[in-house]
C-alpha cells in the first residue's frame, strides 16, 4: 500500500511540472478540419449573432464570432488573376452565380442584411481603409460586404495578398479580382484541367460561399448564424454545367 501511495504521488508532483497549455493539450478531445490543405479552426459552441433573413446568407461567418479563423498568410498574388471586364466569359459566369447566391440584387452594393449601422457610401464609392473604419466603428454587428459577401477576416488576408493600397477604391473590378483569389483556391485551375471533378469543386465554393449549397442539398453552413442555401443542387449543377460542359 505504501508503494502504490508512493508511486501515486510522484505521478502528481510529475503532472504538476508539466506546463498547462501542455498538458490541456495532450487531453484535448478537439480537432483540426482542413480545407484546401490550409489550417482551419473548429466550429465555436455557440453562435450568437442575430441570424440574417430566410434566404440569404453570410461569407462563412461572422466578424467577430467567424466559424473560421482568418486565412493564414501567404504570398501575394499577382493583381490580374483571373479577371476579365469582358462578360460571358467562363469565369464571369461563375462569379454572376455566385454572386446571385450571396449578394442578390445589390450586387457589388450588397452589404449584410443585419448591420444595423450600414455605410454613409454605396461600397463601390469606398475605399478599403473606409471599410475598416466602418469595421472597426461599429462592433458587435456582421459586417459582410460586397458581391461575394467578404467578412472582414477574409476581406484583410485577400487585399494583402493582391498588394493593393487601402487607398483602393471597393470597385466591381478590385471586389472580382478579390473574389477570384477564392476561386482558385477551390480549385478551378485543377477542373479546367480535369484533374478535379465538377461535384468536388462545386463542394468546394460551397465550404467558401453559404448561399450555395452542397451535394447534400443544404449549405454546408446550414443552421449557423442563420446560413441556408439559397438554390437547389439541381439548379446549383445545372448551372455550372452549363458553364463547364463536358
Amino acid at each position: 500500500m505504501a508503494v502504490r501511495i508512493g508511486i501515486t504521488l510522484s505521478l502528481l508532483m510529475l503532472l504538476c511540472t508539466v506546463p498547462a497549455v501542455v498538458r490541456a493539450e495532450a487531453f484535448s478531445l478537439l480537432r483540426e478540419d482542413t480545407l484546401f490543405g490550409e489550417r482551419r479552426a473548429l466550429l465555436p459552441r455557440a453562435q450568437t449573432e442575430t441570424p440574417r433573413p430566410s434566404g440569404s446568407s453570410l461569407f462563412v461567418g461572422v466578424e467577430g464570432k467567424s466559424m473560421f479563423a482568418p486565412f493564414p498568410e501567404r504570398a501575394p498574388v499577382a493583381r490580374e488573376v483571373l479577371y476579365s471586364g469582358k462578360s460571358g466569359t467562363q469565369v464571369e459566369r461563375l462569379r454572376s452565380l455566385i454572386a446571385k447566391a450571396e449578394a442578390g440584387r445589390m450586387g457589388y452594393d450588397a452589404v449584410q442584411y443585419g448591420a444595423t449601422v450600414r455605410p454613409s457610401k454605396r461600397p463601390t464609392n469606398m475605399t478599403i481603409a473606409e471599410i475598416y473604419k466602418w469595421i472597426k466603428d461599429t462592433p458587435g454587428q456582421p459586417h459582410a460586404i460586397g458581391r461575394y459577401q467578404f467578412i472582414p477576416p477574409t476581406l484583410r488576408s485577400l487585399v494583402k495578398r493582391l498588394g493593393v493600397s487601402h487607398d483602393t477604391v471597393f470597385s466591381p473590378r478590385i471586389q472580382d479580382q478579390l473574389g477570384d483569389i477564392l476561386l482558385v483556391e477551390a480549385g478551378l485551375m485543377e477542373m479546367n484541367k480535369g484533374k478535379m471533378s465538377r461535384h468536388t469543386f462545386m463542394n468546394n465554393l460551397a465550404k467558401i460561399w453559404a448561399g450555395l449549397p452542397n451535394s447534400s442539398g443544404k449549405s454546408h453552413y446550414h443552421g449557423y448564424a442563420g446560413n441556408k442555401a439559397t438554390m437547389t443542387w439541381a439548379s446549383f449543377d445545372r448551372q455550372m454545367q452549363s458553364i463547364f460542359p463536358g
